[in-house]
Parts: C-alpha cells; structure tokens; sequence
C-alpha cells in the first residue's frame, strides 16, 4: 500500500515537472512556484508593474512562461572578471588618445 502512495506521489512530481517545461502560460501559484517567490511577492510585483501579466478576464493574473524567464534574467549582474576586462579596455582605449 505504502509504494502505491510513493509511486503517485512520483508520478505527480514528475508531471509537475513536465507542466512547468512544456507549459507556456501559468497561473499565479505557478508562476510563484516555478520562479520560487512568494505568492504575496508576485502579487507585489504585478500592482507595481514590474512583471509582465496578463488579466484577459480582470482579475485572475497569468504569466507567459518565455517572458518570465527573460524577466528573470533581465537584470544580469557583471563577474569580478568581466568588469575587470571592461576596465583594462577603457584604460587601453583612454591611454591610445592622448
């Protein structure tokens, strides 16, 4: 009886996993989810304009999967390494003027 209930409760898992890789569109809880906020946090976010949503009936919130992900990854923070790089060009640069 025990591996029956841990089967289903692998197979859920595993369809949960599939929804959030071939689904496009999500509801709030699976947009929260899938982005591992706070369900109050997303809802933060959309009064403030700051995740695009779509409201098609008003008032249920829904969130493009592809456009969440490019939200996500919207704000890319340099490495030490790059920034590094990027001055040692300016300084090439400024140095080749005088």
């Amino acid at each position: 009886m025990c591996a029956i209930s841990e089967i289903e409760k692998i197979a859920e898992e595993l369809a949960e996993r599939v929804i959030f890789t071939t689904k496009e569109v999500l509801t709030s809880d699976e947009a929260a989810k899938y982005m591992g906020i706070s369900k109050s946090y997303l809802y933060k976010l959309t009064m403030r304009q700051e995740i695009p949503h779509y409201k098609p009936m008003g008032k249920m919130c829904y969130f493009n999967r592809i456009e969440i992900e490019g939200w996500l990854q919207s704000n890319r923070i340099a490495t030490a390494g790059e920034i590094s790089q990027q001055a040692q060009s300016y300084c090439m640069k400024k140095g080749g003027r005088k």
